[in-house]
């Protein structure tokens, strides 16, 4: 895969005008989109459509977590919307009747393990035992098991969840910060050569470029870190 295939970028933006502007913005620079909570609300699950059907990748982060039957049913909906990439949090029972939906289609289904915002401490207040490195190799391991297309992880986990996962799971990293950037709620964060030499396959760039007095530059210039790194 090309840097232009593995950079995901995060429309976090409150109204699809400005999602628009934004995809506008980038053209053909840019080729994989991020959709989560904040512009689901606002119409974004026909916006998700409409790029899938221009021909961009949508990643419809939606960290998915029921009864399995809910599950189940949501996720072949989303199958049928054409979206890439599809994420739920990483407990067995969901992941397994999630990849039992998802059989025989391309939507890539990711488990979450531990969000990147979250340190130790706040691990501990939502009352798990393990320390979130730990956590998150478990729930790798889970998801392997499960069959599914990948993880979400920080990149600071990812050489260890690639020895977990194997060649070809995804590892599809958040918390994405070029140097110098702010690092805003994110806790575990990395740049963009770095988490692809530790062996994310997926970067996801948000506030960096949508936030950017010229989104397009900031794209480009991740892009050519990008890179940098995988020919290295």
């Amino acid at each position: 895969m090309s840097a232009r295939d593995r950079l995901i970028v995060g429309l976090d933006v409150p109204t699809i005008a400005e999602a628009e502007r934004v995809v506008r913005t980038l053209g053909d620079t840019a080729l994989f989109y991020k959709i989560g909570y904040q512009l689901v609300f606002a119409g974004g699950l026909e916006f998700a459509r409409d790029l899938a059907k221009d021909g961009k990748k949508v990643f419809l982060d939606m960290k998915l977590l029921d009864i399995d039957n809910t599950v189940a049913k949501g996720v072949e909906n989303i199958v049928k919307m054409g979206m890439s990439m599809l994420t739920l949090h990483a407990y067995p029972k969901a992941m397994a009747a999630a990849v039992a939906a998802a059989k025989g289609s391309d939507l890539c289904l990711l488990g979450v393990t531990v969000l990147t915002s979250m340190d130790a401490k706040d691990v501990i207040d939502a009352g798990y035992e393990y320390d979130p490195h730990t956590l998150v190799l478990r729930r790798a391991e889970q998801a392997r098991v499960a069959g599914m297309g990948g993880v979400v992880c920080s990149a600071e986990e990812a050489r260890a969840v690639r020895k977990i996962v194997g060649a070809d799971m995804a590892i599809v990293t958040p918390g994405i910060r070029p140097a110098g950037a702010e690092p805003g709620d994110q806790k575990r964060v990395m740049t963009p050569a770095d988490a692809l030499k530790a062996g994310s396959s997926h970067l996801v760039v948000a506030r960096p470029i949508v936030k950017a007095t010229d989104p397009l530059a900031a794209v480009k210039a991740i892009l050519a870190e990008m890179d940098g790194a995988l020919t290295a």
